[in-house]
């Protein structure tokens, strides 16, 4: 095949345009360049016997998936290596079926929260791996590119597998139906591709006696997304859980993005919980039945999650942010849960994979267990523990690196301990803040807080406004 640029390789999946940087050629390359390394490792460098020389594939509901799913599972069938198609799909469906059946790798097909002229694909390998620019990403679009691709003999076959009854045996196994208590949660799927599996769960729950009403908002799949792109992290798309959680009475509110890797959770009173006090939350829960367990957080936002792991004897485990440096992290550790604040939530029990469902199945039995609402259990840690949430900036006449090393020029004779293990991180001794270049958009990224000081917050959070604003970034 003839040489192509392609563009849309990101740091850890690929996302692009479509007609633009990602079309059907595109998707066909790319299946038959992973298919191709893939197999070949798993000849030549003793990947384990058990490993089946198939790879797994998903898609979430918008328009353009199912095509694009199509063309990757033709270079994969090219490449002499058999398909499981999973249908309709989420990211974690494709990490657990990558792990459940032994397969070579995975590809779930998605933009997730992304605008809708936008896809992508999102890949793992064997043991739900996880496959970055520095771990594969790099090899799969240079073969891609250059279109060398080995002669086959034989064309791989394509098997079709919808049954889910694993995949939610497997969720339903992180909880204890039998100490859950009459709750009414709502649900907004963001007309994504969380609907089937939140019916699945459902059922589930029913099944077991479980007193647990579920209100669903934008539940049906829809890839023209009637009710917005599913992004919770915008403000405005917040306003619909919000008004059904107070309209319903409902104890708490659940939101997940396109592909539901993440959750997001909103208190009785509707209020946007941020993801950082989650994290610490789902901490407490596993320390609490894991005594001296690690967990894995990222440096953006520290003060709650130390504490909480210190009060509960656990080991804290700082991780560059990011699902390939978590992951990492975690097996390296054996860490029984990692979190970042973007509402990304990973768990050992899940092949370490992130996982948008298990939180807030895991919620669900913290508020039962506890006999406290999401509210009680979230405001005394942001009392003691105020943060800004992530405030994004875009450049506009200066690099990321330049205004790194101006922020620490300015600030470095106040601070008193430094850390560039992701970005730049400032400690000072009642406040700390991080910031950092995004790896998915052409975004620096604030995050500020302070120990248990809410007017020294709001003044740090204008104060470094004003001063990234001079020096030429300006709130995105």
């Amino acid at each position: 095949m003839n040489h192509i640029n392609i563009t849309s390789f990101k740091a850890y999946d690929i996302r692009g345009e479509l007609g633009v940087n990602l079309d059907e050629d595109i998707a066909y390359r790319i299946g038959r360049a992973f298919a191709q390394i893939l197999s070949s490792q798993r000849k030549n460098n003793g990947v384990s016997d058990e490993v089946n020389n198939c790879i797994v594939i998903g898609a979430d509901i918008r328009d353009s998936s199912e095509t694009l799913k199509h063309s990757t599972i033709q270079g994969i069938i090219d490449a002499g290596v058999d398909v499981i198609n999973l249908g309709m799909t989420g990211t974690e469906e494709v990490y657990f079926a990558t792990s459940h059946y032994e397969a070579l790798g995975g590809i779930e097909v998605t933009a997730s929260h992304n605008p809708i002229n936008y896809n992508g694909l999102k890949l793992v390998r064997e043991g739900s791996r996880p496959i970055s620019a520095d771990s594969g990403l790099a090899d799969i679009q240079k073969l891609a590119e250059n279109g060398n691709f080995a002669e086959q003999t034989t064309i791989g076959q394509v098997a079709q597998k919808l049954d889910k009854t694993a995949y939610v045996d497997h969720l339903m196994g992180f909880i204890d139906t039998d100490k859950l208590v009459p709750l009414k949660v709502v649900i907004n799927s963001g007309n994504g591709s969380a609907g089937p599996t939140i019916d699945l769960l459902e059922q589930r729950l029913k099944q077991k006696n479980a007193p647990i009403e579920i209100i669903k908002l934008h539940h049906t799949p829809d890839g023209s997304f009637p009710n917005g792109i599913p992004n919770p992290m915008i403000l405005v798309n917040r306003e619909s859980t919000k008004q059904a959680v107070i309209e319903h009475q409902a104890d708490m509110g659940i939101a997940f993005d396109g592909d539901f890797d993440r959750c997001f959770l909103f208190d009785a009173r509707g209020e946007f919980v941020e993801g950082s006090y989650i994290v610490g939350m789902l901490a407490q829960a596993f320390l609490q039945k894991n005594t001296g367990a690690s967990i894995v957080y990222d440096p953006r936002v520290i003060y709650n999650t130390e504490a909480i792991v210190a009060e509960s004897g656990g080991k804290a485990v700082i991780s560059k942010s990011g699902h390939s440096f978590i992951k990492q992290v975690m097996r390296g550790s054996g860490a029984i849960y990692g979190g970042e604040m973007s509402a990304h939530h990973y768990f050992r029990d899940f092949f370490y994979c992130d996982s948008g469902m298990i939180p807030w199945l895991l919620t669900i039995e913290l508020l039962s267990t506890t006999g406290k609402s999401l509210g009680q259990l979230v405001d005394e840690r942001i009392s003691a523990y105020p943060s800004s949430g992530e405030i994004n900036f875009k450049l506009t006449t200066v690099g990321s690196d330049e205004i790194f090393k101006a922020i620490e020029t300015h600030y470095q004779s106040q601070s008193s301990e430094k850390n560039t293990l992701d970005g730049l991180s400032l400690d000072f001794d009642d406040w700390r803040f991080n910031i950092r270049a995004s790896n998915t958009e052409p975004l620096i990224r604030l995050n500020i807080e302070t120990k248990g000081d809410q007017a020294l917050l709001e003044d740090k959070v204008s104060e470094i406004k004003a001063w990234l604003n001079d020096q030429g970034a300006v709130l995105a």
